[in-house]
């Protein structure tokens, strides 16, 4: 048996902050990850590696950046996103159900944390790609997010992985982890598929949700549900949730909700690091259709980070679960390289009835009266502004746009089919503002924490994009420094 002051399960960016907290606070420390070395990093490898965090101005973020160029700063209008911001968009998306001092503290420790994963090789950079539009000259950024990890997703893992084995933490690969036990000296024992054991004072579950365990998904998210596409890690069945309610842990959070998203209708069933960027988030600035030719969500609604993870249950509920993001040159031009992957799914004509006749299955009438409807009733007469909800609406649909709408008349038209794909759920185990699992009494179960996407404070029907990533750093950094208090 393998003895450590601290191991961490699962080597995503909440297991990584982790394992570097623990070890950074004198501890001895083992890395589990059930996948093998080459699918290694969890959901996070899968992400593309944005960070909310609350900043009063550039010179907060020139802490995080301190290679931003003046000319840059000149050409740029970072804004400022408060902890108030933070704290009240999440709180109100949410359903105000997150946990108030769970969620107080991913914010107040996001701006030191970021700082902390810089000091461990992170490299962050303005997400100008994504989230940011040039309007009268400069950068304008939108939706709370303004930075990402250079690389992305695969960056972010890679880098905390370097610092990792520069540290000489040891990293066990292909462990899946299947028991834990709690002996009466305080010691976690823990049994793996393969035969090895291992034991520790202090152990850290940063295992992910149940998004890829099809059993799990149809009896919590309901039917349906087991049919979706998997965007993330194929690994996250919810092991760690598992073993942790078996070991007295309280289930906690929406455990019928999940973030799922547009997904391209032709990727992979099972997330792929070698085709990543399948998902489809900026609708907002066309227009989607069912195989009915009928829209049926508020494309415009909000700015699409607000409301990107709400689309892959939407989409569910279609005809055949399928859609189509249909856009003309108004906007196409605005769109990310989600939209010009190798592998993408695109079609396009020169007219929406040469388009429409492309869209296998569609409702060919319906879909040109629908369209017809809908450029007849775009407010032409206010601006379009990328950058802000600008209130370029449609009046008199049943079924409005509330912001962006720009009539689809500007050739050539392109559509792109898509489906649902699922990132991760929001159901796991409750825990305090110290990473500290607790059980049905709101105590904690000694030595053991848990980070990440088996949380199940925080996210409630709705999920802002970049907390994810966020409160898994600060609570992943938070673990890993109070599991190794326990062994000093």
């Amino acid at each position: 048996m393998q003895t450590y002051d601290v191991i961490v399960l699962g080597s995503g960016n909440a297991g990584l902050c982790a394992a570097l907290s623990a070890h950074e606070h004198g501890a001895r420390v083992a890395l589990l990850e059930r996948a093998p070395q080459a699918q290694r990093g969890g959901n996070s490898a899968h992400t593309g590696g944005a960070f909310r965090v609350a900043y009063r101005g550039v010179d907060d973020l020139r802490q995080l950046m301190p290679d931003l160029l003046d000319s840059e700063i000149e050409n740029t209008d970072f804004g400022s996103y408060t902890e108030d911001d933070f704290f009240g968009e999440l709180a109100a998306m949410s359903q105000y159900r997150a946990d108030p001092q769970v969620l107080d503290t991913v914010v107040t420790h996001s701006l030191d944390t970021l700082c902390w994963m810089t000091g461990k090789g992170v490299r962050f950079i303005p997400i100008y790609g994504r989230q940011a539009f040039k309007v009268e000259g400069k950068h304008r950024f939108w939706g709370g997010l303004t930075i990402e990890v250079s690389g992305g997703g695969l960056g972010l893992v890679d880098s905390l992985f370097r610092r990792v084995e520069k540290d000489a933490v040891d990293i066990y690969y292909d462990c899946r982890t299947h028991t834990i036990s709690r002996g009466a000296d305080g010691v976690w024992q823990l049994h793996c598929a393969d035969g090895r054991t291992f034991a520790t004072r202090a152990l850290v579950l940063a295992t992910g949700g149940f998004h890829a365990n099809l059993e799990w998904r149809a009896k919590y998210l309901g039917p349906g549900w087991d049919l979706a596409k998997v965007r993330g890690s194929r690994y996250n069945t919810g092991d760690g949730i598992r073993m942790a309610l078996q070991v007295g842990a309280v289930a906690h959070g929406n455990w019928s909700g999940c973030h799922a998203v547009f997904y391209d209708l032709n990727a992979p069933e099972m997330g792929d690091l070698n085709r990543l960027n399948q998902q489809k988030n900026y609708f907002h600035l066309g227009v989607v259709v069912n195989a009915d030719g009928k829209r049926f969500v508020d494309e415009g609604q909000d700015f699409r980070n607000y409301t990107y993870s709400g689309m892959g249950a939407s989409v569910m509920a279609q005809p055949g679960g399928v859609a189509w993001q249909i856009f003309d040159q108004h906007s196409h031009h605005l769109l990310p390289d989600e939209y010009r992957v190798r592998n993408v799914t695109r079609l396009q004509a020169d007219s929406l009835q040469g388009l429409a006749e492309q869209m296998e299955g569609v409702n060919v009438a319906a879909l040109l009266t629908t369209l017809e409807t809908y450029n007849a009733a775009v407010q032409r007469e206010v601006p379009f502004n990328p950058a802000i909800r600008d209130g370029r609406s449609t009046r008199g649909l049943e079924l409005p746009k509330s912001n962006w709408a720009n009539p689809l008349e500007n050739p050539p038209f392109v559509a792109y089919p898509v489906t649902c794909g699922i990132t991760f759920t929001f159901g796991g185990v409750k825990v305090n503002s110290q990473a500290q699992v607790l059980d049905e009494d709101a105590r904690p179960i000694g030595g053991l924490f848990a980070a990440g996407e088996l949380v199940g404070n925080l996210y409630y029907q709705k999920y802002a994009g970049g907390a994810g990533l966020t409160s898994g750093a600060v609570l992943g950094r938070i673990a890993g420094a109070v599991a190794a208090s326990l062994t000093n």
